[in-house]
């Protein structure tokens, strides 16, 4: 199911972790802890995301060790362990770890990188030798 914005375009469905990064990346850019509603009025300001969507994605990445939260009052306010970026390599490791032939795993992953990721993962790993 797609979702139409206020504007008229098909937004489409948000990749599998699209929607945890989002809310990460509106955490580490507040610089403070914020509500689930503060969350979602800065993510979603057409209001196309319920409030309990996000209380789901929040607790989620709470017991991910991704975000931390604090009681205020009622409700909790949540703040940002890691970024974006944190968090999808931190994805990225555990499901390699599953496998038990990371080898492979590997070979195909660099495979599928295009011509600019590729050597921006060479250089990361010559950098890393030296």
């Amino acid at each position: 199911m797609s979702t139409i914005r206020p504007d008229g375009a098909d937004s489409g469905r948000r990749r599998s972790g699209q929607l945890e990064s989002q809310i990460v990346t509106v955490l580490t850019d507040a610089g403070l802890a914020l509500t689930p509603g503060e969350v979602r009025d800065r993510l979603a300001p057409e209001a196309d995301l319920s409030y309990s969507t996000v209380v789901t994605i929040l607790s989620r990445l709470h017991i991910k060790g991704a975000v931390i939260r604090e009681r205020d009052g009622r409700a909790y306010r949540y703040a940002a362990v890691r970024d974006a970026a944190g968090l999808v390599a931190e994805r990225m490791t555990r499901l390699l770890s599953a496998e038990s032939d990371r080898t492979s795993v590997l070979r195909r992953f660099l495979g599928s990188l295009d011509a600019g990721d590729e050597q921006i993962l060479r250089d990361l790993l010559r950098d890393e030798a030296e």
